[in-house]
């Protein structure tokens, strides 16, 4: 693995805007000397554009923070940017999120996951960068039944489109990783939680719905497990990819794919009750709330469960915040933001 030094480089973060997008961009310029960073999103309507408007705000307080609102399925935009300011590494974040989503949205997904994917791969083939680092997805392990989920595991039958384009986002890498050489990292990442989270994320919708004393609904009769992982673990986790490019492969591909989860999953039920006590314990809410259980919903999985064993092995490092402190910290911060 050849080491790439960050210090005084130019990063495009993609999604920049984003829960995982603006987490990282604050933490390489609280960590790394002299970096600059373009930010681009598209800031959709997905969810509240308010909080995307917070995180940016958030990033404001750097000088060397460049935000540009576009979208990465515009071609020409896209490599004006690369022309412009080119980037040595690449990390795209920017993705059309959500599983239940893309059985009524397809569009979005296409249009975001695959032709911006394409774009992106395209820009660092014609404006070569030392790393290209993206967002692929725990889906795209579909139902497999062995856990826990191995980067060495087949992944051929995905559950939903969501989970599909994450695949294709794989496949296109490796292939422009082959005839480009361009060093290429994959992240599978599992259930991502914590402050400024995304609203439509279970964690957050019942939170909001326990604030309004609404009852929550609970799929699989709550019988549902899922290896949450807390932000600050995924950020790191980035960031230490980001500095190291893959070695070659048999085929020749600078290509690799990495887990990034918790290495423990959550029972559903579990999860709730950890969420109610955090937000008791911050005032937010007097006592626990009402619960409706139903059944499985289309595209939804059992369960998810990291083998976080390579990056581990690569990097020395996995992530190990507990369920306690993250939600902790998530109720903490819903506190403050919402007064």
């Amino acid at each position: 693995m050849a080491n790439i030094t960050l210090e005084s480089k130019t990063i495009l973060v993609t999604g920049a805007a984003g829960f995982i997008g603006s987490h990282l961009c604050k933490r390489l310029f609280d960590s790394v000397k002299d970096i600059k960073i373009i930010g681009i999103d598209c800031i959709t309507d997905y969810y509240d554009v308010s909080l995307k408007e917070e995180r940016l705000k958030m990033l404001s307080d750097y000088s060397a923070f460049t935000f540009i609102k576009m979208d990465i399925s515009d071609k020409e935009k896209l490599n004006e940017i690369f022309k412009s300011y080119k980037p040595a590494v690449v990390v795209n974040l920017a993705a059309q999120a959500g599983v239940r989503y893309s059985i009524t949205n397809p569009d979005a997904y296409i249009k975001s996951n695959v032709i911006g994917f394409y774009n992106i791969l395209e820009e660092c083939r014609n404006n070569p960068v030392e790393h290209l680092v993206y967002a692929s997805s725990s889906s795209v392990y579909g139902s497999n039944k062995k856990v826990p989920y191995s980067t060495e595991d087949k992944v051929d039958n995905p559950v939903s489109l969501y989970a599909a384009t994450k695949k294709s986002n794989e496949l296109f890498a490796h292939a422009y990783s082959k005839l480009y050489k361009i060093p290429a990292t994959g992240l599978r990442f599992f259930t991502v939680y914590g402050p400024m989270g995304r609203p439509d994320m279970a964690y957050f919708k019942f939170t909001n719905k326990l604030v309004k004393g609404e009852t929550i609904q609970i799929y699989n009769m709550g019988d549902m497990y899922r290896d949450f992982t807390y932000i600050d673990d995924i950020v790191t986790g980035i960031v230490n990819v980001m500095k190291k490019s893959p070695e070659a492969t048999e085929d020749g591909a600078l290509y690799k794919v990495y887990n990034i989860g918790n290495n423990k999953p959550e029972s559903l039920m579990d999860f709730v009750n950890i969420l109610e006590d955090c937000l008791i314990k911050e005032g937010i809410i007097k006592e626990k709330g009402k619960k409706e259980l139903l059944p499985m919903q289309a595209g939804d999985v059992y369960q998810t469960y990291a083998d976080v064993s390579e990056l581990e092995k690569d990097f020395d490092f996995k992530p190990s915040t507990s369920l306690k402190e993250g939600l902790s910290r998530f109720a903490a911060w819903y506190k403050s933001y919402n007064k």
